[in-house]
């Protein structure tokens, strides 16, 4: 489909009329400590309060609810293992739709048990392959033995002049916006609401922000195509995709100013920041723009900034990875592997001469090197400050320690810690 033809079928504002009596009107809150500290207004559009948690709701019942009775009839069906599968839920108990959903195998009971709530006796969820890739191929299979209607998660006119209504709010609310920053992952919500702003506003500034670990819109753009990444981080789950939509690429090539790449520490140090600071539960993705400003900090000062928070289905099991990913990313959590002296008092040593005052072990394991004796160790320590860190090295050369570091060594991380 031509670029022309697509846009053409992008009508917002008809899809704000079909969603007025359905999704919620979000805040946009006023950040007070935030806008303090970059020196600029800032602006949290509050997606994470939708009814479903997050704006998925929009895109999925603009598509369900535009279709024929023939097709309502018949039922639809869609693969998520998260928030879309949510809004295709509620959506379908809404509606009076029967729907078919598909869930990885893997997924966590908390998110099934979410779908089914929404969905009641509407939905049926149906687990498939351990990847989202494989319950995807299934659904489509499904889709197209039955009957039935496919609902994506993003690559559709439908889906993203839904996701689009969430742009018509921010500028009916904040008109002398400057700046708005979106969480790109399949393209969706940013085709969509950067089609919007440029449409009825082109002067303000559209930015997406893509996980560093799943850059597909980025290199999509570098490539001009969508391109399959052979390899991604699936941490931030509602934006890590291998390959954005053919549909959301043709738009956002042209209404991004500029998309940037968020280490996934950074999003975990802003959703703690977040949820310490403001009681604001934010999913990775839905603390993917908050955690873009800082590179933006020279540009929005004296601005107003709008940062959409996308969504805050964050499931409470992840906290301790989330703490641990903020704790390596802001340079205060460190592993080592350390091959004691094989002499009495070599431990005792390390902890009262090389750890510093304000220094913490946190994990400590020996590794078996055979059934008799034990190998090396593994520390993990937890230092106050970055300054802290610096100094316990300079120790730790001063005494002669034999040591590895393993944060430096992406391999060595992975498989030991």
């Amino acid at each position: 489909m031509s670029e022309k033809v697509l846009r053409s079928d992008i009508d917002i504002r008809s899809a704000a009329e079909r969603l007025r009596s359905v999704v919620l009107r979000t805040p946009l809150q006023f950040h007070r400590k935030l806008s303090d500290f970059y020196g600029a207004e800032i602006w949290l559009k509050r997606e994470d309060l939708q009814i479903v948690r997050s704006y998925k709701l929009r895109g999925a019942y603009n598509f369900i609810s535009s279709l024929n009775e023939t097709s309502k009839l018949a039922g639809i069906c869609c693969a998520s293992a998260g928030n879309h599968a949510q809004g295709v839920a509620w959506s379908c108990n809404h509606l009076g739709i029967q729907g078919t959903i598909f869930m990885p195998a893997i997924t966590p009971k908390q998110k099934i048990n979410q779908v089914r709530m929404f969905g009641g006796d509407r939905v049926e969820i149906r687990l498939s392959g351990d990847t989202f890739d494989d319950c995807q191929e299934e659904a489509l299979a499904f889709a197209a033995s039955s009957g039935r209607a496919f609902i994506p998660p993003f690559d559709h006119p439908k889906i993203i002049e839904g996701q689009g209504t969430v742009g018509k709010e921010i500028l009916e609310d904040l008109p002398e916006v400057d700046y708005i920053f979106l969480p790109v992952g399949g393209g969706g919500i940013s085709a969509g609401v950067g089609h919007y702003i440029k449409t009825f506003a082109p002067e303000k500034k559209v930015i997406g922000a893509e996980p560093a670990g799943a850059p597909s819109m980025k290199e999509a753009i570098k490539q001009g195509e969508p391109v399959r990444l052979n390899r991604i981080d699936p941490f931030v789950d509602g934006a890590a995709v291998r390959q954005v939509g053919q549909f959301t690429f043709n738009i956002c090539k042209d209404v991004l100013e500029e998309v940037l790449l968020v280490p996934e520490g950074k999003i975990c140090s802003v959703i703690l920041q977040l949820y310490n600071e403001d009681a604001i539960v934010a999913e990775p993705a839905g603390a993917l723009s908050v955690a873009t400003l800082d590179q933006y900090a020279e540009k929005i000062k004296g601005k107003k900034v709008v940062c959409l928070v996308s969504g805050g289905n964050n499931d409470i099991d992840r906290m301790q990875e989330i703490k641990e990913r903020s704790l390596l990313y802001e340079g205060l959590k460190h592993y080592f592997i350390v091959r004691f002296a094989q002499r009495p008092g070599a431990l005792k040593e390390f902890v009262n001469h090389i750890l510093g005052p304000s220094d913490d072990i946190v994990r400590f394991e020996f590794m078996q090197k055979n059934n008799k004796e034990s190998g090396p160790a593994l520390i993990g320590i937890e230092v106050k400050s970055k300054e802290d860190y610096k100094g316990l090295l300079t120790r730790m050369i001063r005494y002669g320690l034999n040591y590895t570091e393993v944060n430096q060594n992406e391999n060595l991380f992975e498989y030991l810690v």
